[in-house]
């Protein structure tokens, strides 16, 4: 068999080194530079862990939804309306507040026909109230409320009471205005006498029902 004919194949020297795939190992990754790397990534895989496990949980909120702004409350201003007519009731044991409440708005312009005075079924109550039973008619009860230092204005549609004009306010004097609470406030007493404003009170005026209003 006669020898195959010579080509450019022929000239290329033989190599020394490395032929293929095989590369020489990086240095960067040997040693305590991989146990560095597998370090970081163990502590950031347990991080995602624990964050995944909170938002699961709901302790911590992604996206959370602004508060809702409260919406400002109309406040409506008092107005002094004579024209209500107003149903005083006592709601204490003294005899005479509801009286004297009366005497009070007549001083302040409000016709003696229209105002009128009684007793309330419940003889403790606490904190002087006015009611209104509509709407229109708050900043009229809030200018009452003003006048006698009234504590509360509370809109209730149960009054006023059955048989009364429907423009009337009621009041409901609390145990607040009786001559005790007011003595704590500093009021002058004197030899079992009660000052009030400008007014003595003597012992022995209490009363419950039946009694003066």
């Amino acid at each position: 068999m006669s020898p195959s004919p010579a080509d450019r194949f022929d000239d290329i020297p033989p190599s020394r080194g490395r032929v293929g795939a095989h590369r020489a190992e990086n240095p960067r990754f040997g040693g305590p530079g991989l146990f560095l790397w597998a370090a970081v990534a163990t502590v950031v895989l347990i991080g995602a862990g624990i964050f995944a496990s909170l938002v699961a949980q709901g302790r911590i909120v992604l996206f959370p939804e602004p508060a809702p702004t409260a919406a400002p409350v109309d406040t409506v201003a008092p107005v002094v309306d004579t024209s209500y007519t107003v149903l005083v009731l006592n709601g204490t044991p003294e005899a005479g507040l509801a009286t004297r409440v009366k005497d009070e708005l007549v001083a302040q312009g409000w016709p003696e026909s229209g105002v009128l005075a009684s007793n309330a079924g419940d003889r403790e109550f606490p904190t002087t109230t006015v009611y209104y039973a509509a709407a229109e008619a708050e900043a009229a009860a809030r200018g009452l409320a003003g006048i006698l230092g009234a504590a509360d204005v509370v809109l209730d549609p149960e009054y006023p009471l059955p048989g009364t004009p429907a423009t009337q306010l009621t009041v409901i004097v609390g145990t607040d205005r009786t001559a005790a609470a007011e003595s704590n406030d500093g009021t002058e007493i004197e030899d079992g006498t009660e000052i009030q404003d400008g007014t003595e009170i003597q012992d022995g005026t209490e009363g419950g029902s039946g009694t003066a209003p």
